[in-house]
């Protein structure tokens, strides 16, 4: 409801005083103050009624009407029944700070104003509810979600990743996203933006699922636009079932020969994940969301996926996206693996790489890990085939007597061994980047080569050296 509406009610018969330019400006409810400074107490977009107590000279109407303002409230009704008038200086006040004053008549009870204000908005939301049910018929016929969206007006739909899936690009959807995945609960208001935070599916893992952006804070809304906010959400989830569908080829799990053009043109990578406490569905949305054209497919836990290389960093790609959703995986995680770009032909053998990196992947305890094809070449691809507590007592043998040294004497001897190492055992450049005269060096190596009884002018110590501090 606009301010201009007010004008259309007979019954009210209010006068514009001042503001006649601010008219379109949106009524979000009714509130009669008496206090000079209410701004506490608003959340923007109310009409406001006043029967002028507050003022006890002219100055009052200047703090008063700031406090409004400073609340983004939308226009001002107000009558001094003692005076019969309203003041110049709240008049003025008003159309300095550019904020609509309506009179309102003496024989007018600010009660009757805030009834039928109430009743139209009411009545106003009804309507908007049986729009959304017609918006949802033509949504089924093939209008699109945007359509849907502009009906509540002010609303965003976004991805976890900060993608804006339909509607207007809001101003910070980034910030948004991040604030959706590390909301305490949902729906979350968010001061800072001034929006509130919906989901589309509420049995969904955040990462995996959409979620809705209003202006305002929902704890102010009546049950009305609560009731619309939960249609809207519910018409996404249909849609988005719609479009996913789709994407779930089912041809990447078995053996039969892969139809023509059931995968992109030119070449491509497999890409292979798993979840914690992650559903293959969940993990299945995320990989849509976050690869380019996927094609998907699942293999018991496991979900499959092929995409066009196009020249990319498929891998850097997906670790760049992920890290946006790290902060909603406190959790669980995700485990995936990359394979190398090859010829469509040459699928089934990326998958099986890819499948193997991904179960690389899952052994490390971060929660977002990716594997990619050229790590599997590299030692990491030894250490990860080692038993867990082969690979502690192998740590703690080599490097627990550098540690408890430290800790004693902060003598900083791991720190110094992984310089020297990075270094290639490079006296010189060792000493450089750790600020040190090389005689200081070469001290620090020979306590670490009397506590460990290595030698680290050996290759193979230097090797176990290296290996050991990769495991910590």
């Amino acid at each position: 409801m606009r301010l201009r509406s007010l004008l259309a009610m007979p019954e009210l018969r209010l006068e514009v005083v001042t503001g006649s330019d601010e008219l379109d400006r949106t009524i979000r409810w009714v509130v009669t103050t008496d206090l000079l400074d209410p701004g506490r107490y608003l959340r923007g977009r109310e009409l406001v009624l006043t029967g002028l107590v507050w003022r006890t000279s002219p100055a009052d109407s200047e703090t008063f009407v700031r406090a409004l303002t400073s609340a983004g409230v939308s226009g001002l009704a107000a009558w001094d029944l003692t005076l019969g008038a309203i003041p110049d200086d709240l008049v003025e006040a008003c159309r300095r700070h550019r904020l609509p004053l309506f009179k309102v008549p003496e024989d007018v009870a600010f009660a009757t104003v805030t009834e039928e204000v109430v009743r139209h908005l009411s009545g106003a939301r009804a309507a908007d509810l049986a729009a959304v049910l017609d918006r949802h018929r033509r949504l089924v016929e093939g209008t699109g979600l945007g359509a849907v969206l502009d009906l509540v007006g002010h609303c965003h739909l976004l991805a976890p990743t900060g993608r804006v899936v339909a509607g207007p690009a809001p101003p910070d959807p980034a910030a948004l996203a991040r604030a959706f995945l590390t909301a305490p609960q949902l729906p979350h208001h968010v001061p800072a933006l001034d929006a509130s935070l919906f989901p589309v599916a509420a049995d969904t893992p955040r990462v995996a699922d959409w979620f809705l952006a209003f202006e305002g804070d929902f704890a102010d809304w009546p049950a009305e636009r609560r009731a619309l906010t939960a249609e809207l959400a519910a018409i996404v989830a249909l849609e988005r079932t719609r479009l996913d569908a789709p994407r779930t080829a089912g041809l990447l799990s078995g053996d039969a020969p892969l139809p023509a053009g059931a995968l992109p043109a030119g070449a491509v990578v497999a890409v292979a994940a798993s979840g914690t406490a992650l559903r293959p569905s969940d993990v299945r949305a995320v990989l849509a969301e976050i690869l380019p054209s996927p094609v998907l497919d699942s293999v018991d836990d496991e979900v499959l996926a092929a995409v066009p290389s196009a020249g990319r960093d498929v891998a850097a790609e997906i670790q760049g996206a992920l890290g946006l959703l790290a902060p909603g995986l406190a959790g669980g995680g995700l485990a995936l693996g990359v394979s190398g770009a090859v010829a469509a032909a040459d699928l089934r053998g990326a998958l099986e790489e890819a499948r193997y990196a991904r179960r690389l992947a899952a052994a490390r305890p971060s929660p977002v890990s990716v594997v990619r094809h050229d790590e599997l070449a590299t030692h990491v691809l030894l250490l990860a085939s080692v038993p867990d507590d082969v690979r502690r007592m192998f740590k703690t043998r080599l490097l627990d007597p550098l540690h408890d040294y430290d800790r004693t004497h902060g003598a900083d001897l791991v720190r110094t061994l992984e310089t020297f190492l990075r270094n290639s055992g490079s006296w010189t450049r060792c000493a450089e980047q750790l600020h040190l005269h090389v005689n200081s060096v070469r001290y620090r190596i020979q306590r670490i080569e009397e506590l460990t009884g290595r030698d680290l002018s050996r290759l193979e110590d230097r090797v176990d050296f290296f290996l050991a501090l990769r495991l910590t």
